[in-house]
């Protein structure tokens, strides 16, 4: 019973004495492992008469008992030391001010579309949209460019497969539109004037310092049956004086060739000491008018269409058109 009471006693004081779980499973070892002074005496139960074995075995058993107790609650407050200790190294302070959300601002091209699209909005015009997939046809036969012009070829043009195209310019939405305007007010004797924008993507096969394979458009068009190159001018002065805030700006034409659109221009517009081109233009070509159903006797009428980037540019004062589309939140951030 002595060495018994020696034995609890020692691993009592074993226990309360460590600091780290993996040294209690060692010292557990000691008393209850394989070659365990406990696991030694109960062995030796064997040895003893059959008188005095059941009593022993009571004591040595007792005393096991009290080992794996005071074991499991030395394992149950090193664990919640552990977890106390965890606990207040992630504490969180409830009365500190949030963090908050951050608050996302709109790029420079969604804020040079919105203010192309609220210019022309107040004079008349409405905002028409179409798919970014087109077909051959409406990309290139209903604007009356042949099969043989170079925007058809596969190094100017992104092919899907051979009858649709990532579309190279909005004009197909004036196409879609005039079709969708016609066959609506075919019962009228005289149709309304059409007059939209056609903002979006389009995609070319180009990419430098003032060229990317998708960048933003613009086009215009108004048709009607007295529709004049004056109404384009006046139209396309007003824009821009509007959309520089500058009265001082003057627009000028040069001759110019598109299979859309007969005569056609180049615009260019007063900027600093000299001219600068920013988009082309012209009365709608006849043929055009007929893909549609509309009687190019009767109707007349301008298209043009401008860079939505190259206007984010000038307005801003960006030298390099990459910019808008590296992500660098840096250079973003200077427009909110």
């Amino acid at each position: 019973m002595q060495e018994l009471q020696k034995i609890l006693d020692q691993a009592l004081q074993q226990f309360s004495a460590i600091s780290e779980e993996a040294e209690l499973e060692q010292v557990k070892a000691r008393y209850l492992g394989k070659e365990g002074s406990l696991t030694v005496l109960l062995k030796g139960l064997g040895k003893m008469s059959a008188e005095e074995r059941p009593a022993a075995g009571a004591l040595i058993n007792q005393v096991k008992q009290r080992i794996e107790a005071a074991l499991q609650e030395r394992r149950d407050a090193l664990q919640q030391n552990i977890l106390a200790k965890k606990l207040a190294a992630e504490s969180l302070d409830v009365t500190l001010p949030g963090r908050g959300l951050a608050v996302g601002g709109l790029h420079p091209v969604t804020r040079t579309l919105n203010r192309i699209e609220k210019l022309f909005h107040s004079i008349g015009y409405a905002v028409a949209e179409g798919p970014e997939i087109e077909s051959d046809f409406y990309n290139f036969t209903a604007l009356n460019i042949p099969d043989d012009h170079p925007a058809r070829a596969m190094h100017d043009t992104f092919y899907i497969d051979e009858r649709h195209v990532l579309r190279t310019h909005t004009s197909p939405i004036q196409i879609r539109y005039m079709q969708t305007h016609v066959e609506k007010y075919k019962h009228l004797e005289t149709m309304p004037d059409i007059r939209i924008i056609a903002p979006g993507r389009v995609y070319r096969v180009d990419s430098d310092a003032t060229h990317s394979p998708m960048f933003h458009q613009v086009e215009g068009l108004w048709i009607g049956e007295r529709v004049s190159f004056a109404d384009l001018n006046s139209v396309v002065t007003s824009f821009l004086m509007n959309f520089f805030e500058n009265e001082d700006i003057r627009v000028r034409f040069r001759p110019s060739f598109f299979p859309f659109t007969e005569p056609s221009a180049e615009m260019d517009m007063s900027w600093k000491d000299g001219w600068l081109e920013i988009g082309g233009c012209g009365m709608v070509h006849p043929n055009v008018l007929k893909h549609v159903g509309i009687d190019s006797e009767k109707y007349i009428g301008f298209a043009f269409g401008m860079g939505v980037e190259r206007l984010a540019m000038l307005r801003y004062d960006v030298n390099d058109l990459r910019m808008f589309f590296e992500n660098d939140l840096q250079f973003l951030k200077q427009f909110n």
